[in-house]
C-alpha cells in the first residue's frame, strides 16, 4: 500500500474512531457552478431526489421524545422510529407494515445515556447536542447494496456536485472471530462506480460492522467520508454518510443468524453536509447556526465570533458562542416535542443543558438576563418551516427558557463564590473538595451540574477529587435503594441518655411548622420559605453531644425550629441546605431529617466549623419536596380511589414514598383483578384531571371522631390534628351532615402535600404483589414516569397485537414458526420486567400465554412434517445398521427429530445426522440402536464427533446432540463412520 493511503488510512481510522474538530486548511472549493448550499435547499434536495428519483415516501420526523421506548432517553438515530420493522414485530395491519422505500429529516438529539456528546460541545467545531440525520430505508430487501450505494453516490457526485476525488470509502473487512467474510460485495460495488481502489479502505467490526444492541439485527456498513484537505498534504476525512446493511440477526447467545428478511438503514447529518457543500471548516460556520451567533453577538455585545478553540480562544468566547447556539436549538426542539427541565431521565438531562447555557451566556458573554429566551424565535425562524411544532409551541419554549434561567442565576453567582472560597484555602496541589463540590450539586435549588462545575474548576486549573466523589454518589445510590425498602434506614439516633438531657435542659420539641410555609405562584410552580433559626446542639455519629464540629464530620444538627420535613408518615425525609448567617458562601448540606422524641435530628457532614449558638438559614430541596408532594397527595387520591373500587371496608396498611415512586399496603380478600386496578387509576386520573384544590387544616382531634368516611391509620394522633381534604374545605368535610367525606379522599395527615391535583400529571399502578394473606402491596408512579410507562404499556400492546395477528396467518416455513415463537417469548420476558401498567401487563400475560401454547404447536407441526419429508429421503438413499450424513435444516430441534423418525421407522439402525450452518457452524443429532448398546453410546459418539469440529456434545447412551464449526464437513463425518464401524 502507498505512504499516502496508509496515512490516509490511518487518518480515516480516527475519523471512524471520533468525530474530528473540524481545521480543513482553506476553504473548500467546487465546480464553477456551486450548488445552491443553503441548508434549507440541501435538506429538501435529499428529499426531493429520494422522492422524484427514486419513489420513496416521505415520512415526518419522530418526535426527539422516544414513544415506547425506555431504552433511549431521547432519539438519537433516523432509525429509531422503524425498530418495529427491523425486529419483525410492525402490526401487519399498521401504516408502517406497508413501508418499503422510506427517507425523512430526523431531529435527534444526543446528550445523556449511550450516545452522549453534551461535554464535547463547544470545545470544538463538530459536536452537536441536537442535529438533523438525513436518511433513506429500504425495508424487506426492497432494494439492497446495490442499489443503496448507487443512489449515494449519484447524490452526492450529480446533485451536490461534490468532486468525485474528495470522497473515500469504508468497508467492512470481515472478523476472523466470529467468522464473517469481508463484505467484497460492497467494495466491488464501489470499484463498479469508479471510485479509486486507493480510495476504497477495510476495516474491522468496531468500525464497519452495526449493532442496534446486545441482540438483534446487524450487519456490515459502508462508510462515506470526504477529505477536507482537497490533495494538499495527507487526506483529512470526515464521515458524511453511513449505509447500513441489516442481513443478520445477533442471536442472545450471540451467534449470528440470516435474517429472513434484509433492509436498508442509512444515515448522513445534515450539519456535516452543508458544512462540506458551503464551504466551511465548521458546521458552526454554516447558515444553520449563522443567524444564532449573530443574535447571540447583538444581545450580548460579546466581540464577534471568530471560530477559535483551545488556547487560541482567549476567554473561552468562542467556545461560548457554539455552546449557546448549540444548546439553545436543543432545548427548543425538545420541550416542543414535550421534553422539560426536571429532575430525572431525559428532563434531568435537558435540565443540565439549560444550566449550562446559562452559565456561559451569563459568565462568559456577560448576557442580560432573559437573553437565551430572546433567542428561541431565531431557532423558529431556521428550523421552523419544517419542524413546526415550533412555530406552534415557540412563545411557551422561550417562557419556561426565560423562568428557568432567571430563577438559576442567584443559584450560579452563589455557586460561583463558594468555589472562588474554597479555591482561596487550597494550596496548588490540592484537589478539589469533593464534599463541597457534592454540596453545590444536590443542595436543592442550587443545583450545579457536576459536569459544570467540573468545567468551572478546569477554568482555575484545579482538579476535582473524583475518587471522593465517586464514594458520595455511592452513598447517595445505597441511602435512595433503602428508602424504597420497607424497613426504614436508621440513621443518627438520639438515645434516651440525649433525650433525657435535652428535657432535663428544658429544650422544648423543635417547632417544625416552618415546613408548611409554602405557596403556589400564579405561573404555576411552588415557592418554599426559608426558615432562620439557632443551633442548639450538635451530635457526633454515635450520639455524643458536642459543642462543635469540624470540616469533614458527619454529625446530627439540633436547632430550635425547621421548614424541614422529617420522615414519618411515610413520606421521606426532606433534604437540601442550610448556611451560616452572613456567611452566604459555605453550604451544610442536609441529608435527611428524623422526628426523635419531637426532637428534629438534621443529618450532614460538616464542610467547615459549626458551633452551637450559630444562626442558620435553611433551604429545603425544592425539586425533591415537590416529589414528595406530589406522590403524598397521589397516595391519598390512591387510597380514596381503592375504597371506591373495592367497597368501603378496604383498609390501608400502610405506605411509603419518595419523589421516584410510592408504595401503598391495603387489606384485600383476594388479589385486584385488572379490571380493579385499571377502575382505580381511572379514578384517580379524573381526580387529577379535574386539578382540584386540596385544602390543609388544623382542628381539634375530638371534632374528627365522628365523621363518616374519614380516613385515618391506626396510630396515635396530635391535638390539634392536620386534616387533608381533596376538592372540598375542611370544615365543610367534617361537618357530620355533609356526608362529603364519603365523597371523596379526607384524611388526617402531617405529611406535605400539592395546592391542587393537577400537578400529579397522571397516576399508573406499576407493580402489585401479595406481602402476606389479604395484604397486597401496590407500586406506583407519577408524572411524566406515568405517562412514559403508558406508552411503554401502549407499544407492547401494540407489539402483542401483531404477534396474535402474525399467527392468525400462520407461517410458511419452520424458520417463519420459529422466529414468532422466539418473538412471543422475548415479549413476554419484556413485559414481565417492564414499567407499565400492571393491569395492562396482567392482560398481556394471559394473551401471551394463549399466543406461546399456539406457536409452539405450529412450531411442532411444521417440524414434523419437515421431520417426515427429510426422513423419507435418507431412507431412499441408506439402509443398513448405518446412517451418518448430512441435512439442511435451520434448527436442532427439527435434526433431532429426523434422527428419532429414522430409527423408528428402522429400529435397527444407528443414526448420526450433520446441518451445516451459516459461518460454518454445524449441528448434530444421534440416536444408537438398542441392539449396539451398552458398548456403543451416543453421547461418546457426538463428543467424538463434535471435538473434532471444535465444539461440545451432550445426552444419553441412546440419544445425543451437540454443535461445532468446521470448513471440511466430509471430514467430520468420515470421523463419524470411523468411530461406529470400530464400536459396532
Amino acid at each position: 500500500m502507498p505512504a499516502s493511503v496508509v496515512v490516509a488510512a490511518g487518518r480515516l481510522r480516527q475519523a471512524i474512531g471520533r468525530s474530528p474538530s473540524w481545521r480543513g486548511p482553506n476553504p473548500l472549493r467546487f465546480s464553477s457552478e456551486p450548488y445552491p448550499a443553503q441548508a434549507a435547499a440541501v435538506r429538501d434536495a435529499f428529499l426531493s431526489f429520494f422522492r422524484d428519483r427514486h419513489r420513496h415516501r416521505l415520512v415526518p420526523s419522530a418526535s426527539v421524545r422516544p414513544r415506547g421506548d425506555p431504552t433511549l432517553l431521547f432519539v438519537n438515530a433516523g432509525m429509531n422510529q422503524f425498530k418495529p420493522i427491523f425486529l419483525g414485530t410492525v402490526d401487519p395491519r399498521s401504516e408502517m407494515a406497508g413501508f418499503r422505500r422510506v427517507a425523512n429529516s430526523q431531529k435527534c438529539v444526543r446528550a445523556g445515556g449511550r450516545h452522549n456528546d453534551l461535554e464535547d460541545v463547544g470545545r470544538d467545531l463538530s459536536h452537536h447536542t441536537f442535529f438533523e440525520m438525513l436518511g433513506n430505508w429500504a425495508f424487506g430487501g426492497e432494494y439492497f447494496k446495490e442499489e443503496a450505494c448507487s443512489m449515494a453516490w449519484e447524490l452526492l457526485t450529480q446533485v451536490y456536485g461534490i468532486p468525485k476525488d474528495r470522497l473515500w470509502i469504508s468497508y467492512f473487512g470481515g472478523d476472523p472471530n466470529t467468522r464473517l467474510n469481508p463484505d467484497l460485495e460492497s467494495r466491488d460495488i464501489w470499484l463498479s462506480l469508479g471510485v479509486p481502489a486507493s480510495h476504497v479502505l477495510s476495516f474491522g467490526p468496531q468500525e464497519n460492522f452495526w449493532e442496534m444492541g446486545d441482540t438483534g439485527p446487524c450487519g456490515p456498513c459502508t462508510e462515506i467520508h470526504y477529505d477536507l484537505a482537497d490533495g494538499v498534504g495527507a487526506p483529512q476525512l470526515v464521515e458524511l454518510w453511513n449505509l447500513v446493511f441489516m442481513q443478520h440477526n445477533r442471536e442472545a447467545d450471540g451467534s449470528l443468524q440470516p435474517l429472513p428478511q434484509r433492509h436498508v438503514d442509512t444515515g448522513m447529518g445534515l450539519e456535516r453536509l452543508v458544512a462540506v457543500l458551503q464551504g466551511r471548516h465548521s458546521t458552526y460556520d454554516t447558515d444553520l447556526f449563522s443567524p444564532l451567533l449573530n443574535a447571540i453577538q447583538q444581545g450580548c455585545g460579546a466581540p464577534p465570533y471568530l471560530g477559535r478553540v483551545g488556547a487560541a480562544d482567549e476567554g473561552r468566547i468562542d467556545m461560548a458562542y457554539r455552546v449557546v447556539a448549540d444548546h439553545i436549538r436543543t432545548l427548543s426542539v425538545c420541550i416542543a416535542d414535550g421534553v422539560s427541565p426536571g429532575t430525572s431521565g431525559a428532563p434531568l438531562v435537558l435540565r443540565r443543558i439549560l444550566r449550562r447555557a446559562m452559565r456561559f451566556s451569563t459568565e462568559v458573554l456577560r448576557a442580560p438576563l432573559g437573553f437565551l429566551g430572546s433567542l428561541v424565535p431565531v431557532v423558529v425562524e431556521t428550523l421552523g418551516d419544517t419542524y413546526p411544532e415550533l412555530q406552534k409551541n415557540s412563545a411557551q419554549i422561550a417562557n419556561l427558557v426565560s423562568e428557568d434561567e432567571a430563577a438559576f442565576l442567584a443559584s450560579l453567582q452563589r455557586g460561583r463564590r463558594i468555589i472562588d472560597r474554597t479555591l482561596r484555602r487550597l494550596g496548588p496541589s490540592d484537589l478539589f473538595p469533593a464534599e463541597v463540590a457534592w454540596s453545590l450539586s444536590m443542595s436543592g435549588d442550587l443545583g450545579l451540574p457536576l459536569d459544570l462545575i467540573e468545567l468551572m474548576l478546569e477554568e482555575k486549573g484545579m482538579r476535582l477529587d473524583s475518587a471522593g466523589l465517586a464514594r458520595l454518589a455511592q452513598e447517595e445510590a445505597q441511602h435512595r435503594a433503602r428508602q424504597a425498602e420497607p424497613v426504614q434506614e436508621q440513621g443518627l439516633q438520639l438515645g434516651i441518655h440525649a433525650l433525657g438531657e435535652l428535657q432535663h435542659r428544658g429544650v422544648p420539641p423543635t417547632d417544625d411548622s416552618p415546613k408548611y410555609n409554602y405557596c403556589l405562584l400564579p405561573s404555576g410552580g411552588y415557592e418554599f420559605s426559608t426558615c432562620e433559626a439557632q443551633v442548639l446542639q450538635l451530635y457526633t455519629e454515635d450520639g455524643t453531644a458536642v459543642a462543635s464540629v469540624g470540616e469533614g464530620q458527619r454529625c446530627g444538627l439540633l436547632l430550635d425550629k425547621t421548614n424541614f420535613y422529617a420522615e414519618q408518615g411515610g413520606q421521606a425525609s426532606d433534604r437540601g441546605y442550610l448556611v451560616r448567617v452572613g456567611q452566604q458562601d459555605v453550604l451544610f448540606p442536609v441529608a435527611r431529617a428524623q422526628v426523635c422524641g419531637g426532637f428534629i435530628l438534621h443529618e450532614m457532614v460538616a464542610p467547615e466549623c459549626l458551633k452551637v449558638g450559630d444562626q442558620v438559614q435553611l433551604y429545603v430541596d425544592k425539586a425533591w419536596r415537590l416529589g414528595c408532594m406530589e406522590k403524598h397527595t397521589a397516595t391519598h387520591l390512591l387510597n380514596w380511589a381503592l375504597r371506591q373500587a373495592l367497597g368501603p371496608g378496604t383498609e390501608q396498611r400502610g405506605s411509603h414514598l419518595n419523589p421516584e415512586r410510592l408504595r401503598f399496603d391495603v387489606a384485600t380478600q383476594a388479589p385486584l383483578t385488572p379490571e380493579q386496578l385499571r377502575a382505580v387509576e381511572s379514578t384517580v386520573q379524573k381526580a387529577v384531571g379535574q386539578d382540584e384544590a386540596v385544602y390543609m387544616e388544623e382542628v381539634a382531634l375530638a371534632h374528627t371522631a365522628h365523621v363518616p368516611g374519614l380516613r385515618s391509620l391506626d396510630e396515635v394522633y396530635p391535638d390539634p390534628v392536620r386534616v387533608v381534604s381533596v376538592g372540598v374545605p375542611v370544615a365543610h368535610a367534617l361537618d357530620p351532615a355533609s356526608q362529603a367525606a364519603l365523597q371523596t379522599s379526607v384524611e388526617l395527615c402531617c405529611g406535605t402535600h400539592l395546592l391542587h391535583t393537577g400537578s400529579i400529571g397522571d397516576l399508573v399502578i406499576i407493580g402489585e404483589r401479595q406481602l402476606t394473606k389479604g395484604t397486597t402491596r401496590l407500586l406506583a408512579i407519577t408524572g411524566e414516569q406515568a405517562q412514559q410507562a403508558r406508552e411503554v404499556g401502549q407499544s407492547l400492546a401494540q407489539e402483542v397485537e401483531a404477534a396474535a395477528e402474525r399467527l392468525s396467518r400462520g407461517s410458511r416455513d419452520v424458520v417463519e414458526a420459529q422466529q414468532l415463537s422466539k418473538d412471543v417469548g422475548r415479549l413476554t420476558d419484556a413485559i414481565d420486567t417492564a414499567v407499565m401498567p400492571q393491569w395492562q401487563r396482567r392482560e398481556l400475560q394471559a394473551t401471551l400465554k394463549v399466543l406461546q401454547r399456539r406457536a409452539n404447536t405450529a412450531v411442532r407441526k411444521l417440524e414434523m412434517g419437515q421431520a417426515a419429508q427429510k426422513t423419507q429421503e435418507l431412507l431412499q438413499r441408506h439402509s443398513g445398521p448405518l446412517i451418518v450424513d448430512t441435512v439442511s435444516t435451520e434448527s436442532l430441534s427439527v435434526l433431532v427429530k429426523v434422527v428419532r423418525q429414522l430409527c423408528e421407522q428402522a429400529p435397527s439402525t444407528s443414526v448420526l445426522l450433520l446441518s451445516p450452518q451459516p459461518l460454518g457452524h454445524v449441528l448434530c443429532a444421534c440416536q444408537v440402536a438398542q441392539s449396539a448398546t451398552p458398548a456403543f453410546t451416543a453421547e461418546a459418539w457426538a463428543l467424538a464427533v463434535c471435538s473434532h469440529m471444535g465444539g461440545k456434545a451432550w445426552g444419553s447412551r441412546m440419544v445425543a446432540q451437540g454443535t461445532g464449526s468446521t470448513a471440511d464437513l466430509e471430514a467430520a463425518l468420515s470421523t463419524a463412520r470411523a468411530y461406529a464401524l470400530n464400536q459396532l
